[in-house]
């Protein structure tokens, strides 16, 4: 495995090809989080760089990580463990954000040009959100609220991440490694251990009920959205909530049940042989035993860890979602 590894100076003048530690991690999650390289560095008299420096990655010459140090941490022995983060980190910014008429992609261009954040491809999510007011929050928790509710109206999920120092915004079904007939698969054979659970317990829903207060007729009307199969089976899970105006009911109960009505699956994967194309947000296939029954689909990367050695590339995943076949 080749691993390039550069940092800049302080002022962005020089990049460096430092003397790095076996052990390189490449951490990202699929909500709220920017993804974040570590690595342990040899101090010497020409390496000069400090919180801000950008930090690049390539592995086999695949673009892995771009960003900038945030953390030092130093050693006797004159190791330096850095903590860089890519340009999600800038999402944590809080403010006061109102707007109008904006799909979500829309909206994460608005932020990105205040803030001054490098976009990529940010493919159209559809759904425009009539009026919004954000208050004292993150862009983090602005843009997630602007996904969930593109998501509970449509059904539709998009993931957001940063592609090699460019925000990126793209649907589900885009987020596939590989292509059909050469999808990415994990196995018993490339995977050395896994957790599963499956459960109600948790966003699982059987009934929809929303609720709208109508200023014009002085009425509230209700919109209810149910399976009666699997109320048989579990009981009554209910959702509630209020829509608000503008919103259509109809449509939004019927993808809030599609969205919650089934079991949550959890399935976390350790030492699996690494992929530089997988990431939080990725769609992967697994094909695995668990016993009774055979999982064979695909799964939506929660978190996913990379751990890069010199002869070694694996990776920690952490999956959801997912039916079972046979």
């Amino acid at each position: 495995m080749s691993v390039e590894l550069l940092i800049g100076n302080e002022h962005g003048t020089k990049a460096y090809l430092p003397a790095i530690e076996e052990g390189i991690e490449w951490t990202t999650e699929r909500k709220d989080t920017p993804g974040k390289l570590i690595f342990k560095v040899l101090k010497d008299d020409v390496l000069d760089f400090s919180e801000g420096s950008a930090v690049r990655m390539k592995a086999d010459g695949d673009e892995i990580f771009f960003g900038f140090v945030f953390k030092q941490q130093r050693a006797k022995e004159q190791i330096i463990t850095v903590t860089a983060y890519d340009q999600l980190r800038y999402l944590k910014n809080k403010d006061t954000i109102v707007y109008e008429n904006k799909t979500a992609d829309q909206f994460l261009k608005m932020i990105a040009a205040d803030y001054a954040l490098n976009v990529g491809m940010l493919e159209n999510t559809g759904y425009v959100i009539e009026s919004r007011v954000e208050e004292n929050t993150s862009l983090f928790e602005m843009l997630q609220n602007a996904l969930d509710l593109t998501l509970t109206n449509t059904g539709e999920m998009f993931v957001l991440y940063d592609d090699f120092g460019k925000l990126t915004l793209k649907h589900l079904s885009s987020m596939a490694v590989g292509s059909p007939g050469a999808y990415l698969m994990v196995d018993e054979e490339t995977g050395q251990n896994f957790e599963y659970t499956s459960s109600i317990d948790d966003n699982t829903y059987n009934k929809i009920k929303l609720t709208y207060d109508n200023e014009d007729t002085g009425f509230r009307e209700v919109y209810i959205a149910q399976d009666s199969g699997n109320i048989n089976k579990w009981g009554i899970l209910q959702y509630f909530d209020t829509l608000k105006k503008g919103e259509n009911g109809i449509a939004k109960v019927d993808a809030l049940l599609k969205l919650y009505n089934k079991k949550t699956r959890n399935l976390k994967l350790t030492k699996v042989l690494g992929d530089n194309r997988v990431r939080a947000g990725s769609m992967i296939v697994v094909n695995l035993d668990l016993g009774d029954m055979k999982l064979r689909n695909f799964m939506l990367v929660e978190s996913c860890k990379h751990t890069y050695k010199e002869s070694e590339h694996w990776m920690d995943l952490t999956l959801r979602g997912g039916e079972f076949v046979g």
